[in-house]
């Protein structure tokens, strides 16, 4: 088990205010890194942070627009130089909207992959310019099964284009990089409630159609990714690189 420890590791998650990336972190801060808490809410990252440091991990709050490449690279330069450097990153921050494909606009199809995909490549590459010259570093993108399978009744096609594409992204980062010691793997979890679900009027009266779709019959919890994370995170992994882990309770089987 201590293949699985990160101690003395730092790790930068965005997205992480709330929903997976708040459980993200808090994992990998259990786990022995020291957390740099990144989220476009201040607010919400420093509450994170300060949830960490309540359970005596280093952390630190970073308010960043991921679809900035100058804040992008800021970020990156934050973590390295009030962490001590940065070997751990899980690009969780993304966007989900629903709508018809014959009535999704082009500005909404613009945005999802701004923030789900382009955002994410950026952030790799400044992740991987400060872990390359060290010869290690862990990468893990967060997809979703809408990469693999169309998830219904919502209509969500750039929402699941925009995922498909941050699965091969981390595949073509991953051959690239492989033989200089940073892995890159991605995450597709399935459903999992959040507040997101809980308080949206929307998605409320879909669950139980969900759960009708999902052989172990229940929505994942964010409990539910975190082992996951860790693993990728952590020297367990070393062996592993342009990997989808799919965390979905058997939904992409039907």
């Amino acid at each position: 088990m201590e293949r699985m420890r990160l101690d003395g590791r730092a790790a930068l998650v965005t997205g992480a205010g709330q929903g997976i990336g708040r459980a993200f972190a808090h994992a990998l801060g259990e786990a022995g890194a020291s957390v740099a808490v990144a989220d476009l809410d201040e607010k919400r990252a420093r509450r994170v942070a300060d949830e960490l440091g309540d359970k005596k991990i280093e952390a630190i709050a970073l308010a960043v627009d991921v679809t900035d490449p100058v804040a992008v690279d800021a970020m990156v330069a934050d973590t390295v130089t009030q962490l001590g450097g940065l070997q751990i990153a899980v690009n969780n921050a993304g966007l989900n909207r629903n709508s018809a494909a014959e009535e999704t606009a082009l500005e909404e199809w613009d945005e999802m992959f701004a923030i789900n995909t382009r955002a994410v490549f950026r952030c790799c590459q400044a992740q991987a310019r400060a872990m390359l010259p060290a010869g290690y570093g862990k990468i893990v993108n967060t997809a979703s099964m809408a990469s693999l399978i169309v998830p219904h009744p919502q209509k969500q096609a750039a929402y699941n284009a925009s995922k498909a594409a941050v699965v091969q992204l981390t595949r073509t980062l991953a051959a690239e990089w492989a033989d200089r010691g940073v892995r890159v793997n991605c995450m597709s979890p399935g459903i999992i409630r959040t507040a997101m679900i809980d308080q949206s009027e929307a998605l409320a009266p879909l669950v139980e159609e969900w759960l009708g779709q999902i052989p172990m019959g229940r929505l994942g919890d964010v409990t539910d990714l975190q082992a996951g994370i860790v693993y990728l995170a952590g020297e367990a992994s070393d062996y592993m690189t342009g990997h989808n882990l799919i965390i979905e309770g058997g939904q992409t089987l039907w």
